[in-house]
């Protein structure tokens, strides 16, 4: 639930932010917050880099 929390407050700092200071990359750091995430996940898992993608696109079916 903390990484829920985290990435709202991010999200609402960021649009504040952008919309203050008219600058249209903030807009981009609540995706690059979660793709940060996303990385760091994938690279917790105990299998090699290249296997752990292979696994993750073939969850599909």
């Amino acid at each position: 639930m903390i990484p829920v929390w985290v990435f709202a407050i991010i999200t609402i700092v960021s649009v504040f932010l952008a919309l203050k200071l008219k600058k249209k990359w903030l807009f981009a750091l609540p995706l690059l917050a979660v793709g940060s995430l996303l990385l760091v996940e994938i690279i917790k898992v105990p299998l090699p880099l290249w296997e752990t993608i292979q696994f993750i696109f073939n969850l599909r079916g």
